[in-house]
């Protein structure tokens, strides 16, 4: 197949596609594609992808100055850090040249965990990037996928790739609804969990809570070091805005160590924490950072209170 390239009257404006690909050679004959319409119209390309996939798109693509590979198991395990540190970052390096991303953050053995943050992330990306010069290509594996994950595809692009033809997608909503769809509540904490109320005056006895688990499960120095700074900056968020105290919970689990606060402020802002701030800004970056230390930032409001996950694997 052939992509044609980005003109027109949306040439300054995002596409963002999903590509439903069957085997390997459907999907380095459909990226290549992609890849090379882009490089044709000197459009740099970033190809964000999963491990092997990875290895098997460097191999077929060869090395381009254009041309960059990020590891999205790695850079993108936390969904919420995909837009401000993948895609928003490369877009910026751009000048407000048209670029070309290729970006498969669900995959076959994604953690049941990690997934609902992906689907947000996926229909965040229709409104954090709607006015850039992005085209995005999402690779689905259809033949592994289940049926819920390709339906949430559908609801998040709005056009759909099959078979070598793009189509409008019949699926497609609103990106907020799609968002406020997956504000679910948390499932139980572990009833072994640790539990803090706290105040203000009562941080350091926070942090010392959470360093103290983030230890014991096994983390090394700095990812201890990493949590205890997520947990304060959400914890003193948590507290000031709202005048009140709070309550921190943290427990260990298979993968390492799980800290979740809740606070009686609520966030309203579904791009917190997504879009990088204004240089002159003196606010805006406390939930940006959370997302880059940890490994899983998990958000959940509803009308008098927000609660906030963060966890950290061995």
């Amino acid at each position: 197949m052939t992509f044609e390239s980005d003109t027109g009257p949306e040439a300054g404006s995002l596409r963002h596609d999903a590509l439903f690909y069957r085997d390997d050679d459907d999907y380095v004959t459909s990226i290549r594609s992609f890849v090379e319409t882009g490089l044709a119209a000197d459009e740099p390309v970033l190809i964000a992808v999963p491990g092997a996939r990875l290895d098997l798109l460097r191999t077929a693509l060869g090395a381009s100055t254009d041309l960059r590979f990020v590891d999205m198991a790695r850079d993108g395990r936390n969904p919420a850090w995909i837009i401000p540190g993948v895609l928003h970052a490369f877009v910026a390096e751009s000048d407000r040249v048209r670029v070309r991303i290729v970006g498969e953050p669900i995959w076959p053995g994604r953690s049941a965990t990690a997934y609902p943050r992906c689907v947000q992330h996926e229909a965040l990306i229709n409104i954090a990037l709607a006015e850039q010069p992005v085209s995005i290509l999402c690779p689905y594996d259809s033949a592994r996928l289940d049926v819920d994950a390709i339906a949430d595809a559908a609801s998040t692009h709005p056009y759909l790739i099959r078979g070598g033809d793009r189509q409008p997608s019949a699926g497609y909503g609103r990106p907020e609804n799609v968002v406020d769809a997956l504000n679910l509540p948390f499932p139980a904490p572990e009833p072994s969990a640790a539990t803090l109320f706290f105040d203000a005056s009562g941080l350091s006895e926070m942090r010392a809570m959470v360093a103290t688990l983030a230890w014991q499960a096994g983390l090394p120095a700095e990812r201890v070091e990493d949590l205890r700074v997520a947990a304060n900056e959400i914890a003193t968020n948590a507290v000031v805005h709202s005048g009140r105290p709070a309550m921190a919970r943290a427990w260990l689990d298979e993968e390492g160590v799980v800290c979740e606060i809740t606070g009686s402020s609520v966030l309203t802002d579904r791009l917190a924490g997504r879009i990088p701030p204004s240089p002159v800004s003196d606010s805006g970056r406390g939930l940006l950072l959370v997302n880059y230390l940890c490994d899983l930032v998990q958000v959940h409001t509803d009308d008098t209170s927000t609660a906030v996950r963060l966890h950290m694997y061995r």
